[in-house]
């Protein structure tokens, strides 16, 4: 009897081991390396997951198209294999060569969004956003991000000292920005200029900008954009239509709608991966905007807390390396980059659950689109690369022997046994 023997449940763990397991798991979150592995387990599980649901959820659209039901699936895993080698590259590119070239890379980006105005360009959606090269459609403005991150990051980094004051906050910083967000906004691309200026925020931010020129500046973008929206029917409908109380479901609150009852048909559990019912060509953009509702219909609540999960994991680890690093560069596009990312993918995610109007913007790493996921896995890459430079990370990583290495040594060693 457990009486009789004086044996409890739970004896084996005295207070004395308890402090060491805090200390232990302590001591992993301090690890040099926590950052570096947390962001690649993240950015694969979500990458995995967006191929996966991508081909879930297009499979109609595909055939619909006159396509093989794999066609956007494919397309899809292409981008992310061109993708792949970009990230691996850019995770090993020191920061200070991402310093030196953020110069070329914004006067490359303003390029390439110049030529959308060009005979380059195409308009889908209302949006002229797009070129056309060889038969392959780019969103330029996604590779805009990327540069624009960079730049305010070398800039405001040098400035630093300096950020009390108005001039060298403006100078040259204000129109750069406005450069390239006004070339956004001559495509009519409402939904990344947005984006853009959450990465102006996050880098002013983390830059120390005092908090009255941050909210100076907040009011007037915002006014701008209400202006914006107030002279464009398109934009002013969709805010008309999520501000109202018995929006057309059949009209203008249809995709919204159809999104909330795919989130809400799944459940805890969901109908099961591919059974999904508002992809039959009931939810508009299923593969891409909406592809939220598709998990949320398909794997349930579970599901969607997984993709908030990685969310939230990348949220820590971008949090940390703005902590930890000693570069301010570094500092500050972790923090553009990272509003970025994680500003995207709540804007899509309130998008799809109703609490914002419908913008247009694609969940990072997960919705379909080739410009999205390249250039998202090229800004993870240079965050990762970020990762790899934490005090006393470079030192842990070269001590570890890769696969690789750990595989061929095992292997020796059995021969030299047999031997």
């Amino acid at each position: 009897m457990a009486a009789g023997t004086g044996v409890r449940a739970g004896a084996g763990r005295t207070p004395s081991t308890e402090p060491a397991e805090r200390g232990a798991m302590l001591g992993y979150w301090n690890s040099a390396v926590t950052s570096y592995y947390l962001l690649t387990g993240s950015t694969a599980l979500l990458i995995a997951l967006g191929l996966v649901m991508v081909l879930s959820s297009s499979t109609v659209d595909s055939l619909v198209a006159g396509h093989s039901p794999y066609a956007i699936a494919l397309n899809q895993a292409l981008f992310a294999l061109v993708g792949l080698p970009l990230l691996w590259i850019t995770s090993r590119t020191p920061p200070s060569v991402l310093k030196r070239v953020a110069w070329p890379l914004l006067a490359a980006a303003v390029f390439a969004q110049l030529l959308v105005f060009s005979p380059l360009g195409v308009t889908r959606n209302g949006n002229r956003n797009w070129i056309v090269l060889a038969g392959q459609s780019f969103q330029p403005a996604e590779a805009a991000k990327i540069a624009l991150a960079l730049w305010l990051a070398a800039v405001l980094a040098r400035k630093r000292p300096l950020l009390s004051s108005w001039r060298h906050v403006a100078l040259p910083m204000a129109p750069v920005a406005v450069l390239v967000v006004g070339l956004v906004l001559l495509g009519h691309d409402l939904g990344t200029a947005l984006i853009l200026l959450l990465i102006i925020a996050g880098a002013l931010f983390v830059a120390g900008a005092p908090i009255r020129m941050l909210v100076v500046m907040g009011g007037g973008a915002g006014l701008f954009v209400w202006w914006l929206i107030d002279t464009s029917k398109n934009h002013s409908g969709r805010i008309t239509s999520w501000l109202s109380s018995n929006c057309d479901i059949a009209s203008a609150c249809y995709q919204t709608q159809h999104g909330i009852w795919g989130l809400a048909s799944g459940g805890w559990w969901g109908l099961g991966l591919g059974a999904s019912r508002e992809k039959w060509s009931y939810l508009p953009e299923a593969h891409n905007d909406f592809i939220f509702a598709i998990i949320g219909e398909e794997l349930g609540l579970l599901g969607t807390l997984l993709v908030l999960v990685l969310f939230g994991v990348m949220a820590l680890v971008i949090t940390r390396i703005v902590h930890r690093h000693k570069d301010p560069f570094v500092k500050i596009a972790t923090g553009a980059i990272g509003c970025w990312l994680l500003g995207q993918a709540l804007i899509n995610i309130g998008v799809v659950i109703g609490i914002f109007p419908v913008v247009g913007v694609p969940l990072p790493l997960v919705s379909a689109g080739g410009s999205a996921l390249i250039t998202t896995m090229v800004a993870l890459g240079i965050l990762i690369s970020f990762a790899r430079t934490e005090p006393g990370a470079a030192e842990a990583l070269a001590a570890r022997p890769g696969l690789v290495r750990r595989s061929l040594a095992v292997v020796s060693r059995g021969r030299s046994r047999r031997g």
